[in-house]
């Protein structure tokens, strides 16, 4: 792609780095911020910049928030004694927006996926172990995508929390395998949460 213009080549550069953003979009896009006023485009720069610097991860279930502790865990009417164990923040939108669930969270931060280099020790692992071992919870939902990667996940996370007096469940499979919980369907998702089995695999 030939560019009239270097600081334009640089913008659609990075652009381009997004996730799912090709080289014709990344273009499209800059050239519709340049149309815009010079104070929507620093009002623009400005919410992510803000967003970087002043975003935290709640100190309880590491979701996103504005505060050490996140709404969701500051609400007294959740139900603290059941945790649902999600890969990321947007997998906690998609579970909220269902308005079947009203426990509380825990944000592992990604899957294990060894072809990825990405093991048990890089996630958030030990800070639900430590939840649960602090007592009071009586089930943890295993809520992750039907993929390789969500199994693998899942079934380590069984056996870790195999030592304690706990229901260790996950979401029912109306979701096809290899799907992510962030496409699918509010209705499916929430009747998944609701009709959540318990997760019994014989380990050894």
């Amino acid at each position: 792609m030939h560019f009239s213009s270097k600081l334009l080549e640089q913008a659609v550069e990075e652009f381009g780095k997004l996730p799912g953003v090709g080289k014709k979009t990344a273009l499209r896009l800059v050239l519709h911020l340049l149309k815009q006023s010079k104070e929507d485009v620093n009002r623009f720069s400005q919410a992510f910049t803000q967003l970087k610097e002043h975003i935290k991860y709640c100190k309880h279930c590491f979701n996103i928030s504005d505060t050490d502790t996140c709404e969701i865990c500051q609400s007294p009417k959740r139900d603290r004694t059941t945790i649902c164990v999600v890969e990321d923040t947007r997998d906690v939108m998609a579970i909220e927006n269902t308005n079947q669930y009203q426990g509380v969270y825990h944000v592992l931060g990604g899957l294990i996926s060894p072809m990825d280099g990405v093991g048990p020790a890089d996630l958030r692992i030990d800070g639900l172990v430590d939840r649960v071992r602090q007592g009071d919870i009586k089930e943890v939902i295993l809520a992750l995508s039907a993929t390789m990667e969500g199994d693998t996940t899942i079934f380590y996370l069984y056996r870790k929390l195999q030592e304690f007096s706990i229901e260790v469940s996950t979401i029912a499979r109306g979701i096809a395998f290899g799907g992510e919980l962030e496409y699918v369907d509010e209705v499916t998702l929430g009747r998944s949460i609701m009709t959540r089995v318990p997760y019994e695999r014989k380990v050894g």
